[in-house]
This record gives C-alpha cells, sequence and structure tokens, in this order.
C-alpha cells in the first residue's frame, strides 16, 4: 500500500499550516514547522545555530578549508605572525594554527556526540526509573547522583581523567560520567510530575507493566526537557574538555584540539598572541552559541509557552 500526500494549492506552506492534518507524516511536518518559527523569532537563537552549523561545516570540510597538514611541522617557519600564507599564523613548531583550528572543530564534535550517546540515555533512564518507581529505587537512585553533583564537574573530571590516565577516549569517559548527574534529576522531576497524570492511571488499568510504562510513556514526555539541557550543558562540556585538554589529561599532541592549543601556546602569547588567540576565541564562541540556542530550543520545547 502506498501513502498519498495532497497539498493544497497553496502549496507546501500551506500544506504545512494546515488546521487539521490528515496523516502522521503531515502532523510531524507541521510540529516541526511551527517549532522552526518558534524559534526563528530569538536572533541571538538563529546566531547560536549558525556557528553551530559552521562548526560542522569546518569539522566535515577541514581538508578543502586548508592545504595544510595540522601536524606537520616546518621549524623554518615557526612563530610566524599572521600572513597571507597563514592566516591565524603559526605555532612554535611551525604547524599552520588555522588549519590547527579547523581541524580542532573536528576533535570538538567528536567529544561531543560521544558524550551525548553515553549521557542522555543514562541520565534519562536513571532519572525516569527514579521518579516512576519511587520508594527504595528512588532514594539509592538519587542518593549515588548525590554523591556525583557534590563535587565540581571540573574537578570530579580531572579525578577521573588522572585515574583513568591520559587520552581523548579517557577524557570523554570522564566528562560523560560528571554530565549525566544533572539529566538524572531533571528527568526525575519530570517523571514524579507525570506518574499521578490521567493518562499514566489510564493505561495502568490497562494492564501495562512498569517497563512499559516508563518506555513507552514516561521516558519520551521526559526527552523534551533532557535534550534542552543537554544542549545548555554543551558549554560546560567543551570547557571541560579544553580544560582537560589544557592541563594534558585530554587530547594527546600532535592532536590538534583547542584546550591543549593554549596549553602549549601560553608560553609564547607575551610575544606571538597570535598562537592562543584563535583556539581561545574558537572555545569562547562556539560555548557561547550553545547556551543562546539552547535558550532557543528551551522556548520552543516548552509546552506552556504559546505560539
Amino acid at each position: 500500500m502506498t501513502a498519498t500526500f495532497n497539498v493544497p494549492q497553496g502549496g507546501l506552506r500551506a500544506w504545512l499550516k494546515a488546521d487539521a492534518p490528515r496523516t502522521v507524516f503531515q502532523s510531524a511536518m507541521q510540529q516541526l514547522y511551527r517549532g522552526w518559527r518558534r524559534f526563528a523569532t530569538h536572533p541571538l537563537g538563529l546566531a547560536g545555530l549558525g556557528v553551530i552549523l559552521l562548526l560542522v561545516i569546518a569539522a566535515i570540510a577541514a581538508p578543502w578549508l586548508t592545504s595544510y597538514d595540522p601536524i606537520a611541522q616546518d621549524m623554518v617557519n615557526r612563530l610566524q605572525p599572521p600572513s597571507a600564507a597563514h592566516w591565524f599564523g603559526t605555532d612554535e613548531f611551525g604547524r599552520d594554527v588555522f588549519a590547527r583550528v579547523v581541524y580542532g572543530a573536528r576533535t570538538t564534535i567528536y567529544i561531543i556526540l560521544l558524550v551525548t550517546i553515553i549521557v542522555a540515555p543514562i541520565g534519562l533512564l536513571i532519572g525516569a526509573c527514579a521518579g516512576y518507581l519511587g520508594g527504595w529505587a528512588d532514594e539509592i537512585l538519587m542518593r549515588v547522583t548525590d554523591i556525583f553533583l557534590s563535587f565540581p564537574g571540573l574537578v570530579l573530571a580531572l579525578g577521573f581523567a588522572a585515574a583513568l590516565g591520559p587520552g581523548i577516549t579517557n577524557a570523554i569517559i570522564a566528562i560523560a560520567l560528571t554530565a549525566w548527574p544533572p539529566m538524572a534529576r531533571l528527568a526525575r522531576a519530570e517523571a514524579l510530575s507525570l506518574r499521578k497524570a490521567d493518562f499514566i492511571a489510564a493505561v495502568r488499568l490497562q494492564g501495562a507493566s512498569k517497563t512499559r510504562i516508563i518506555t513507552h510513556h514516561i521516558l519520551p514526555m521526559c526527552l523534551p526537557s533532557v535534550v534542552v539541557r543537554l544542549t545548555l550543558n554543551m558549554a560546560g562540556i567543551i570547557l571541560t574538555a579544553a580544560g582537560l585538554g589544557f592541563l594534558g589529561l585530554g587530547a594527546q599532541p600532535p592532536l590538534p584540539e583547542w584546550g591543549a592549543m593554549v596549553s602549549t601556546g601560553r608560553e609564547f602569547m607575551i610575544d606571538c598572541p597570535w598562537v592562543i588567540t584563535a583556539p581561545g576565541i574558537a572555545i569562547a564562541v562556539v560555548s557561547l552559541a550553545f547556551n543562546l540556542a539552547g535558550d532557543a530550543l528551551r522556548d520552543v520545547l516548552d509546552p506552556r509557552s504559546g505560539e
């Protein structure tokens, strides 16, 4: 059986604005369209989204954006100021700073993706189970969460990274171990407000198990808030990764990573400030972009906000 989509005479825009969706696909497209319209009313959010898209484009198109090898050394041209040949200058090993910043975007995207894949399911599942089940399950899960929350995130990440050893993989694990507790707390709060809802009671009366209620009803309802919190936490994840790289516990040389670039360039920051200026600005701008996009996304996904 094939599905047909009847587009009104007004075109795609009128089809998306139709009050009575005829298919599940049209309903989903309408929700996306309305969410985008609400997001577009936030100019700062659009600016943040633009920076994030530029980061992704730079990570994908790095070989085409620069002809320099980010790890190839050229001691003859070490510590050269910005010029037409080297837009951001060169570092102490003669490597092109622009190339290392662009390729460093790949490292940042890699860290963000892996941390998200680890943190989101763990925090969402622990929080939803604690909030819906209550009792001893809630006490145990939340006390473990409180232990992690009792330490500053960066300090705890430094402890885990030092115990696991230097390296980008261990740094990602250390960051993930410190980033899931806020997600769990938020998911628990959402689950507590949902478990007494009428539709949950109706599903329970129909004989649905606790596992099915959590996976099919509680988790989907908690997901928007967790996504927003995760987006807002991206700035902290980037700063933590840069901090670990700065201290030598993150990405190891010669891998281009913004925090490590700032660390190695601090010895030359007085006479050759361009060595740390570019990676430092990249860290600040990308962190701010995720905060701005997260603020706008929070308004879009807030069910209490109007059209």
